[in-house]
């Protein structure tokens, strides 16, 4: 089993990108990691470090991707008690719905029993042409939360 198990739900594919990058970082830094793009609840392991990187589409609308499993987190209200989570948020500033995917699937979470892990990245497009950047800086000191 990973140390880490990365979520991503993406519309566009920038969350998955993200995603990649983070494993890669966090196996550089020791780490075993599983990618799941867009997985189900059911695909999961109830315990263990969950880090969850979400675009935000529409008005403030989870990726197609990920409806599956924020679905399952809402109507199965599974215990996570046994999970502690990083979230990471990608949207536009330009709507008054800014990372709101990542915001409805952090309250599932935490309803579940989930224990987060330090504050929720939320990347603006708009300032960063490359989200991989803002959130590889923001991993340095979440890694410092596992220890």
């Amino acid at each position: 089993m990973a140390d880490i198990t990365l979520i991503s739900g993406s519309t566009l594919g920038g969350a998955e990108y993200v995603a990649e990058h983070l494993a890669e970082k966090l196996e550089d830094a020791g780490f075993s990691t599983e990618t799941l793009h867009g997985p189900l609840l059911e695909d999961l392991s109830l315990s263990g470090i969950w880090l969850i990187i979400s675009s935000t589409h529409g008005a403030g609308d989870i990726p197609d991707n990920l409806v599956p499993f924020y679905d399952d987190l809402q109507a199965q209200t599974p215990d996570l008690s046994q999970v502690r989570f990083g979230a990471v948020g990608i949207g536009s500033r330009e709507y008054d719905t800014f990372c709101g995917a990542i915001e409805k699937i952090e309250t599932e979470m935490k309803g579940a029993g989930a224990k987060q892990l330090g504050e929720t990245l939320k990347i603006n497009i708009l300032d960063h042409d490359i989200p991989e950047d803002p959130a590889e800086a923001w991993l340095g000191s979440w890694i410092n939360l596992l220890k």
